[in-house]
C-alpha cells in the first residue's frame, strides 16, 4: 500500500516543485516579483533616454534622425528608443545607431545573429565579445558581428548598459534578470567599402567615445534626480560624474 502511494504521489510532488522553481524563477526574470513599479521606472528611464542621449561626443556629430520600424521596436519590447546616424567630422565615417530603453527580458531576446538573417543577410562573421578602451582606463563590453548580403556588409556592434556597466553577457537573459531597466545600444558601420577591420576599429571608437557621455546623461542624471527626490543636493554626484 504505502509502495503505491509513494509511486503515484512521488511524481506529483516532484512536479509541483519543479513548477513553482519554474514560475518564480520567471517571476523574477520578468519583474513580477519585485516591490518597485518597473512600468514607472521604464517611463522615467525611457524618458530620459530620448531627451538626453547625446547629439554630440568626441568628434561626432548627429546628422539625422532615422526611421525605426515599429514591427522592430515591438519585438524588442521598446518603451523608448533612439534611432539616428552620426558622422566623424575627422575623418567623414558613419555611425548608425539603435538604442532601445526595455525590461531585460524583452532587451535580450532581440540580437542581431536573430533578426539579420530574416531580413536577407547572413552571418559573415559570428558574433565574439570585445574589450572597448575607455578615456577613463576602465573596459566596456560589446558583441560584434558582421552580416552580408549581395552588394552590402555591415558591422554591427551591441552591448547592454546596466546602472553604468557595459556588459555583453552570454546568456542575456539570466544575467541580466536582476535588472530592473536595460539599455542595449546597436552600433551599424556599413563597411562595404571600407578597407579590411576599419568598419571594426570604427565602430570601437565609436563606442569609446559614446559611453563615457551617456553614463553623464543617463545614469549620472538619474543618480541627480534620486538625490533630490530624496531631498538632497546634487553637487557630489555631478563631481563624481564630470
Amino acid at each position: 500500500m504505502k509502495s503505491n502511494f509513494l509511486s503515484t504521489w512521488l511524481p506529483v510532488c516532484f512536479g509541483l516543485v519543479a513548477l513553482i522553481g519554474v514560475t518564480v524563477t520567471q517571476g523574477y526574470m520578468t519583474d513580477r516579483w519585485t516591490g518597485k513599479n518597473v512600468s514607472e521606472e521604464l517611463r522615467k528611464d525611457a524618458a530620459r533616454l530620448e531627451s538626453s542621449f547625446p547629439k554630440e561626443f568626441g568628434s561626432w556629430k548627429m546628422i539625422g534622425e532615422t526611421e525605426a520600424d515599429p514591427a522592430q521596436l515591438k519585438v524588442a519590447g521598446a518603451v523608448g528608443h533612439i534611432s539616428r546616424e552620426y558622422q566623424n567630422v575627422d575623418s567623414g565615417a558613419r555611425v548608425g545607431v539603435f538604442v532601445v530603453c526595455a525590461t531585460p527580458s524583452d532587451a535580450s531576446g532581440h540580437t542581431p545573429d536573430r533578426c539579420y538573417p530574416s531580413a536577407g543577410f547572413e552571418i559573415a562573421e559570428q558574433e565574439h565579445r570585445e574589450n572597448i578602451q575607455l578615456p577613463d582606463g576602465k573596459t566596456a563590453e560589446a558583441f560584434s558581428g558582421s552580416f552580408k548580403k549581395p552588394g552590402e556588409s555591415l558591422r554591427i556592434f551591441w552591448t547592454y548598459a546596466v546602472t553604468g556597466k557595459w556588459v555583453a553577457p552570454q546568456i542575456a537573459r539570466i544575467e541580466l534578470a536582476n535588472s530592473l531597466v536595460v539599455f542595449k545600444i546597436y552600433a551599424i558601420i556599413d563597411e562595404t567599402a571600407m578597407p579590411r577591420g576599419e568598419g571594426s576599429r570604427t565602430g570601437l571608437q565609436f563606442l569609446a567615445d559614446l559611453i563615457p557621455e551617456f553614463d553623464r546623461a543617463i545614469f549620472v542624471a538619474e543618480d541627480a534626480a534620486q538625490v533630490r527626490a530624496d531631498g538632497g543636493t546634487t553637487t557630489s554626484i555631478g563631481s563624481n560624474g564630470a
